[in-house]
């Protein structure tokens, strides 16, 4: 029942106001009766809510949301260097965690007159094909690259990178430099530039990141005041 539940929850996609029966449905394979019953659980105990039209999700998830320790604590300690970085480069900036074979935003900070970014607060990223993701592969626990690229790498754009091989080197290419760059691998028209925040073992417990157009995004240059952001957040975490 537990996983059923979830499978609901779970349901729920970035611009989701709300959702009826016969869509919650069809997104989990439950039928009608089980979902109708499981979403009357869920909304006594506060995880979703009923509206005209539908069902939304409640606000206990949010308030559960925010007691989630590594988030937060991640969160007070990176907002400063965040907001230093979003003025210094005035692009989209991200930080992001590794969780199974994809990356979690869990702060963004929009850029000025920068181009339309397919991330979101709380949304996932596949690690392979993002600079954030690649800055996180590059420093993760052993293990962790081989089960991301042992799995399905679909090429979301023309120039994804999609064979081990070269998504390995480039992995190498990150440990020695210190930083990542995505150029129009996960959406057409962006590129980026990652730097890990790692722990006092050299893994990545996070990775900031700088996000812009395409061709207009100096990667290079921003690539010192990138790490700097991610280091000064390692050194007080």
């Amino acid at each position: 029942m537990l996983e059923r539940s979830f499978a609901i929850l779970g349901a729920f996609q970035a611009g989701d106001g709300e959702l009826t029966l016969a869509e919650l449905s069809r997104r989990t394979g439950l039928p009608k009766a089980t979902a109708h019953r499981l979403l009357g659980e869920l909304e006594t105990l506060g995880a979703v809510e009923r509206t005209p039209g539908g069902v939304r999700l409640g606000l206990r998830l949010f308030e559960l949301g925010q007691l989630v320790p590594r988030p937060r604590d991640l969160l007070d300690v990176a907002a400063p260097f965040l907001s230093d970085l979003r003025e210094a480069t005035h692009q989209t900036v991200h930080l992001a965690v590794l969780d199974g074979v994809e990356v979690v935003y869990v702060q963004k900070l929009g850029g000025h007159r920068g181009p339309e970014i397919p991330s979101r607060l709380g949304g996932r990223m596949p690690a392979y094909c993002t600079a954030v993701g690649k800055a996180l592969l590059a420093f993760a626990v052993p293990g962790v690259v081989d089960v991301v690229l042992g799995g399905s790498l679909p090429r979301r754009t023309p120039r994804t990178v999609v064979a081990p091989g070269l998504i390995r080197a480039e992995l190498a290419s990150v440990r020695r430099r210190g930083v990542a760059e995505e150029h129009e691998e996960s959406a057409a028209g962006i590129a980026c530039v990652a730097a890990p925040v790692l722990s006092p073992g050299g893994t990545a417990v996070a990775a900031v990141s700088i996000t812009g157009w395409a061709g207009r995004l100096d990667v290079r240059r921003l690539a010192p005041t990138v790490r700097a952001a991610a280091l000064g957040v390692g050194r007080l975490l």
